[in-house]
């Protein structure tokens, strides 16, 4: 199985989870206006994470992986709104509710280590830039023979 895979195919259930949730909510005008909203946030993580393993850059994953926790938050309030309204029993959508804080430690988790990795990328950078700081400070030269040891 490659990397992310376990991921994708528990979003893809947690997917189906929510349809399945939303063919089940009575046919209310309330309860039609959560539907709409559910269906669309609660199936839309699936095809984000499966665009962020494809991502051009490490940027463009975190903004899709970001985009995916923002649609698993949503999905999970609209479901803590069918439990606090009592459209459907609590029994059947603790399990779902859970899974969607799951879902979205993984993928927090995910965007940390990959902003952490771009930052570590970067460091080399940032001390170039602090010695440089420091030679326009001192007006000394050998801050600046530093920094272009460093370059080289």
């Amino acid at each position: 199985m490659a990397k992310g895979d376990d991921l994708e195919d528990r979003l893809v259930n947690f997917a189906v989870r929510v349809i399945r949730v939303c063919t089940n909510l009575p046919d209310t005008l309330e309860a039609r206006h959560i539907r709409g909203q559910l269906s669309r946030s609660g199936t839309a993580p699936a095809p984000h994470c499966a665009e962020a393993r494809g991502a051009e850059s490490t940027r463009d994953f975190i903004h899709k992986l970001g985009m995916c926790l923002k649609e698993i938050n949503e999905s999970k309030i609209w479901l803590l709104i069918i439990l606090r309204s009592e459209m459907l029993a609590a029994v059947r959508l603790a399990a779902i509710i859970q899974e969607s804080d799951e879902l979205a430690k993984i993928i927090s988790s995910s965007i940390r280590t990959a902003k952490e990795k771009t930052i570590d990328n970067r460091r080399p950078n940032v001390t170039i830039v602090q010695s440089e700081r420091k030679w326009l400070k001192s007006g000394k030269n050998e801050c600046h023979e530093r920094m272009a040891t460093a370059i080289e």
